[in-house]
């Protein structure tokens, strides 16, 4: 069952094109990883899908529906980000007790053990908390909610690398428990990478990958040699990282070798391991300007 539909989505901000025509599809009961550099459009796509903003152009269908301003998609579906505000006269208690209220499948007994484990007063008021604990309530209440649809929005955003931790661990165990569709974008690519499912990888605006993250991982190699060796195999091959900090340089490329190319270059002493779908994520969005190292390798010129 589908879930979500983008056909030729557009989104413009002043001029400034967000989205330029933008066609995916998830399908239910997946998580899937919304990666990208700052500024490309991840949160612009997200809500979007949340109907809190309305496209400019194309098809968008959540539930098969379109979701601004749609009662249906706001019943089934959860947004969480850092942006979260709830009224001011409210405690954390009084946010728990409207959840239950608005959420069909809330799990009050486990936002209350959740509540315990991260050391919450049940009295404090939301805007009192510091960044990362309004990070972990909003997250709380993403997980206990158990939507159709999640959408977390960089959702660790001020949490210590312990608490990201027990969250993506929380979240994985509901999921496991309960399936649903989830989305979840981070800047903690390598954090998440055991969690995701899929990866929607944005870029320029548009769709630069969308696929199980094996596939993501599987489009490149790293080869580690000596420098010469390296540049004979590699000949007509796209190297998009190059990396010289250690005894031997580490090149990624571009995954296009035959297993006979493979075979001589493991004979001439190169060794050929995988990438992590950070590093893989990092060499598709790096485009021509290449690694950091490449700044530094090259000759100023008067």
């Amino acid at each position: 069952m589908t879930v979500i539909h983008f056909k030729d989505v557009t989104k413009s901000y002043r001029k400034h094109n967000v989205l330029k025509s933008m066609n995916f599809t998830i399908e239910r009961n997946v998580i899937t990883g919304v990666i990208g550099r700052n500024g490309v459009g991840k949160t612009t796509l997200m809500k979007i899908i949340a109907g809190f903003m309305e496209e400019m152009s194309g098809t968008v269908e959540v539930f098969s529906e379109k979701p601004f301003n749609n009662l249906r998609v706001s019943a089934n579906s959860i947004f969480i980000d850092d942006a979260m505000a709830f009224p001011q006269a409210m405690t954390l208690q009084d946010i728990l007790k409207e959840c239950s209220r608005f959420y069909a499948n809330w799990d009050g007994e486990l936002a209350n053990r959740l509540v315990d484990y991260f050391d919450f007063h049940r009295n404090a008021r939301h805007q009192f908390l510091s960044k990362g604990k309004k990070s972990t309530f909003n997250a709380i209440i993403g997980i206990s909610a158990r939507c159709p649809l999640t959408l977390f929005d960089e959702p660790t955003t001020g949490m210590d690398a312990a608490v990201r931790k027990d969250f993506y661990r929380a979240l994985l165990k509901d999921y496991l428990a309960h399936p649903r569709t989830i989305l979840l974008s981070s800047h903690h690519v390598e954090e998440i990478e055991d969690l995701l499912e899929d990866v929607l990888l944005v870029q320029n605006g548009a769709i630069r990958f969308h696929g199980a993250i094996t596939e993501l991982q599987e489009m490149f190699i790293v080869l580690t040699g000596k420098h010469e060796k390296l540049s004979r195999h590699t000949v007509g091959k796209e190297v998009v990282l190059r990396d010289t900090s250690g005894p031997f340089p580490n090149w990624t490329v571009a995954n296009s070798f035959t297993e006979a190319e493979k075979d001589q270059m493991v004979a001439d002493g190169i060794i050929i391991s995988p990438v992590s779908a950070n590093n893989a994520y990092i060499a598709l969005t790096n485009g021509p300007k290449g690694g950091i190292d490449d700044v530094f390798d090259r000759t100023e010129t008067v």
